[in-house]
């Protein structure tokens, strides 16, 4: 992927980093470019969504092995999916304060597409007349869904 730049050279730490350094590292880092500190700051805001892309793939021991072997260019595609790297809302007082646990809540959540779960309810409208409904109207109906084939 032309264009991106090393993660590590991102962070500003070595490739052997340790994960302390790692998270040293982004914490400085996005606290120096958090939009926040630097409103109206496009180039900053840029900055910060390219720390929060580094920190993502680093801090996660498979992603950060799959980086090394084959950087950007990872068989399969992005890490983050079709989409790429959207980036993750942190708050300021997420990185000055001890709340680095929401940010990985919100990194690892899989927000990848909004699929019904299996056995969720469908909304149906089905029109009844008030009378039958006082009486206890049971009413069968029939409901086509589309469902994409998995073959």
């Amino acid at each position: 992927m032309a264009g991106k730049r090393d993660y590590y050279d991102v962070l500003g730490v070595s490739k052997d980093a340790t994960d302390t350094e790692i998270k040293k590292a982004f914490r400085s880092l996005a606290r120096q470019h958090h939009p926040d500190k630097n409103p109206g700051d496009d180039e900053s805001e840029k900055r910060f969504k390219e720390v929060q892309e580094a920190y993502a793939v680093l801090s996660d021991m498979d992603e950060r092995r799959k980086y090394d072997i084959f950087g950007h260019d990872q068989p399969g595609g992005s890490p983050f999916g079709p989409g790429g790297f959207q980036g993750i809302n942190i708050s300021i007082d997420d990185i000055f304060g001890g709340g680095i646990e929401s940010i990985f809540g919100q990194l690892f959540s899989g927000t990848r597409g909004t699929r019904r779960g299996r056995g969720q309810d469908l909304l149906v409208r089905h029109e009844i007349p008030f009378e039958a409904a006082m009486e206890g109207l049971e009413d069968e109906i029939e409901i086509d869904v589309l469902r994409v084939c998995t073959k």
